[in-house]
């Protein structure tokens, strides 16, 4: 994928908030190591003082609003914290499922091995629902609404129904790769097979809220070129 700047991830922007569509593989927030740029830096670059004001994963893609002055951060998080914003993920999950109206309501805490698990004794509330979009031979395309913002919310409970978004290695995923699903596929003995994606295929795809007297936003954001691509591909060689 080429290397995207500023206008290029901008989907809207007014005197309050700016959204922009996150490229994968780039930290929302400034990491340890100092080299390595975040989407809050590429930010920052053009509107000095914008505050983000909720985040995504690394690998994920999608919606992301930041607010421009501290009064619409506050009204932001307002909406954030009271559940009042509607998120929409698009995941391409590995399977068919036939989950439409599908809802998890399982306590997520962390596990001894740094990531998140099912924790009915430390857990703190969790709820999702999920509706299946599009149907492929070994693929779901999966539409996820998190009510709770917990972390990795939407993996842990794909997971624990027996759902692993693809790529997700840590979370029950396996890589795909083109050869488990095109017939006759044909590679050199010395070439590498590549995965159909890079990256965990999780997607923030819509978000709705308000963010001031009678200012309401409901933006989608499209989807990148590798998911757009394992899509194309998927309605190639596995219908």
């Amino acid at each position: 994928m080429k290397a995207l700047g500023w206008k290029d991830i901008v989907l809207y922007e007014d005197d309050r908030i700016v959204v922009v569509n996150k490229p994968p593989h780039i930290s929302s927030l400034d990491e340890r190591t100092a080299h390595k740029s975040s989407l809050l830096q590429m930010a920052r670059s053009a509107h000095p003082g914008i505050i983000l004001c909720h985040r995504l994963d690394k690998e994920t893609s999608g919606v992301l609003v930041m607010a421009r002055d501290e009064e619409t951060y506050r009204h932001v998080s307002m909406q954030f914290e009271h559940r009042k914003v509607q998120k929409y993920y698009h995941a391409v999950v590995e399977g068919i499922h036939k989950t439409e109206n599908m809802t998890v309501d399982l306590p997520i805490g962390l596990a001894r091995n740094g990531l998140m698990r099912i924790d009915f004794s430390d857990g703190k509330e969790a709820v999702t629902h999920f509706d299946a979009l599009e149907h492929f031979r070994h693929f779901t395309l999966m539409e996820c609404q998190p009510v709770t913002g917990r972390t990795h919310q939407i993996r842990v409970h794909l997971n624990c129904r027996g759902m692993h978004i693809a790529h997700d290695l840590e979370y029950g995923g396996t890589i795909p790769f083109l050869s488990r699903i095109k017939r006759h596929y044909r590679i050199s003995e010395h070439q590498e097979e590549p995965p159909m994606i890079r990256r965990m295929a999780l997607h923030a795809r819509r978000i709705v809220l308000t963010y001031g007297e009678g200012l309401h936003l409901n933006i989608e954001a499209p989807y990148p070129e590798d998911i757009r691509v394992m899509l194309k591909v998927l309605n190639k060689y596995d219908v």
